[in-house]
């Protein structure tokens, strides 16, 4: 009788790591819409294009290969924040098209601030919750979501008193929360390049 012996295989996931693209596509684009709500310069096309491409497109992108990965937090993380982008962006420039106004109907209101400010809670408390996934993770992590989740929260404040101040503060705080996502982005990638730990995430 012949012995047969069996050796395990071991298999290696030889895929790309996605967090660092959607990381950057959130802290760039984040980035960019809080030096607007710090008053450096009016709302434009080119925070909207970045909004769709590199905060939409990228995270969702991301998100898709984190869902091949089996990563459920990094699935509903960037798909979630992928679709917030489009999202606001859809919320700038729908009422301006005429698609949405068709003649004889009424015209397609902007968002007021009550409801802005609902937006912005809901995407509040979604993240201050994902900010508990990641405790199991690294810090410069978690520094992200909470400082999202004061962004989101500072925002629907903002929108419900008007006081502009309030928007402002917002925007040096998204300002932070956005370059904190940019780090550990850029951290991912060095640390990964080199094989070892170059800068702390």
């Amino acid at each position: 009788m012949t012995e047969v012996e069996e050796k395990g295989v071991e298999l290696r996931d030889m895929t790309a790591n996605p967090a660092p693209l959607g990381l950057l596509g959130f802290g760039l684009t984040t980035v960019l819409l809080n030096f607007h709500n710090a008053g450096f310069y009016p709302l434009n096309s080119m925070i909207l294009s970045m909004g769709f491409a590199y905060g939409g497109i990228a995270q969702i992108m991301a998100a898709w290969m984190e869902y091949k990965k089996g990563n459920t937090f990094g699935l509903v993380a960037f798909g979630s924040y992928g679709l917030f982008w489009w999202s606001l962006v859809l919320l700038l420039i729908m009422p301006q098209i005429t698609f949405f106004n068709v003649a004889g109907k009424s015209p397609l209101q902007a968002a007021d601030p009550t409801s802005l400010a609902a937006y912005f809670f809901m995407w509040g408390l979604f993240t201050l919750v994902m900010f508990f996934g990641t405790l199991k993770k690294g810090r410069g992590l978690q520094v992200v979501f909470i400082s999202l989740a004061v962004l989101f929260f500072l925002l629907t404040a903002g929108e419900l008193t008007g006081i502009h101040t309030i928007t402002v503060i917002a925007g040096y705080e998204g300002i932070f929360t956005g370059l904190s996502a940019v780090y550990v982005g850029l951290a991912e990638v060095i640390n990964g390049e080199y094989g070892r730990k170059v800068l702390p995430v």
